[in-house]
């Protein structure tokens, strides 16, 4: 097995793993951590995992290894590698694997590699190791940010259902039907959101909703209508808060919450912070802070360990989840490159 950086990212994108189907990418990482000396295997979670070293001092880095749908032919086209996960975030977990590799563990440490499982889901494989891993030292999370970036912080995702049925009324009636009862209440919930965003000119900081799926359908006797709705969520703004509002909004229709994962922000003068940015200026870099208006596996992991984390990997985030995804090689190596001298930093 070909464990190069650029060979492993390469085998990696060809295993095709949509959230819920990354059995076959989980076994391919195991063995390719075992050929790169890692005593590694498949947890209780379904998560790919390896480890260097045995000392007291854990740094965890995890990568999810599944892709949203809609396979990509892997193929490398110039300095552009092609494939579903390129960026999101195949690309970064293989850094991951890569850089580990490559800085080896030093003394009293241990380097934990995690390619976890549903992540574009409710990250069914970061909650496993939330709730059965050990907290540890540091923790860094695979997502990109571009080889000179590192990311902060991340908002929060609220996702809901709206459901409003009552029974037909013929269409001369002076009866609200329920279809446009439910698009009256996406507009003042936009409504809500403009007035609550008024004077914050940071995305970051304002709470954005999106209408991900509508539908209204009669029987005859019942009138029915269902919006499916994300709300990305500020660092002051709580789900339950959240929650209140759109009640007052709903009226009489139901709504259920289908997920809630609030913001996280780390704190930026932390070891691992100052290790980063040293690697990324020893590499011939810039280095620069994101905060992401997503969600990853840094709201699940960050406020549980409490610990420095942050979220790192190269490749353009533009790309993500659309048709075009892939990740100019120069990129991956280099990111390979920033983060073993990040973690060769941090290891002392």
């Amino acid at each position: 097995m070909n464990v190069a950086p650029l060979a492993l990212l390469s085998g990696l994108l060809t295993e095709y793993s949509p959230s819920a189907h990354e059995s076959s990418a989980v076994r391919y990482l195991v063995r390719g951590m075992r050929a790169l000396g890692f005593d590694a295997q498949i947890d209780g979670g379904g998560n790919a995992v390896g480890s260097l070293g045995d000392g007291p001092n854990e740094i965890l880095l995890l990568g999810h290894i599944d892709t949203v749908p809609g396979f990509i032919t892997v193929e490398r086209r110039g300095e552009a590698l092609h494939g579903r996960g390129a960026v999101d975030a195949k690309g970064p977990l293989a850094t991951f694997v890569s850089a580990a590799a490559q800085a080896g563990a030093s003394d009293g440490w241990k380097v934990t590699v995690v390619g976890a499982v549903g992540e574009e889901g409710n990250s069914p494989g970061a909650r496993y190791v939330r709730d059965h891993y050990s907290a540890p030292r540091m923790v860094v999370i695979g997502e990109p940010s571009g080889w000179d970036h590192v990311t902060l912080g991340y908002k929060g995702s609220l996702w809901i259902d709206y459901r409003l049925e009552q029974d037909m009324a013929h269409s001369a009636a002076s009866t609200t039907s329920a279809a446009e009862q439910a698009v009256a209440f996406w507009n003042q919930l936009q409504n809500f959101a403009a007035q609550r965003n008024a004077g914050r000119p940071k995305f970051f900081d304002q709470v954005t909703p999106s209408l991900r799926g509508m539908h209204s359908e009669t029987d005859g006797f019942c009138d029915q209508a269902h919006l499916s709705i994300n709300l990305r969520l500020p660092l002051d703004m709580e789900c339950a808060s959240m929650m209140a509002q759109i009640y007052t909004l709903a009226g009489t229709a139901q709504v259920e919450i289908q997920d809630c994962v609030p913001a996280y922000r780390g704190e930026k003068n932390t070891p691992l912070v100052r290790a980063f940015l040293a690697a990324i200026r020893q590499t011939g870099g810039q280095p620069g802070f994101m905060l992401k208006t997503g969600t990853s596996d840094m709201n699940i992991l960050g406020p549980a360990w409490g610990c420095p984390i942050v979220a790192y990997g190269p490749g353009d985030s533009n790309l993500d989840h659309t048709p075009q995804e892939h990740i100019l090689v120069p990129e991956y190596l280099q990111g390979v490159q920033v983060l073993a001298k990040a973690l060769q930093l941090v290891m002392v």
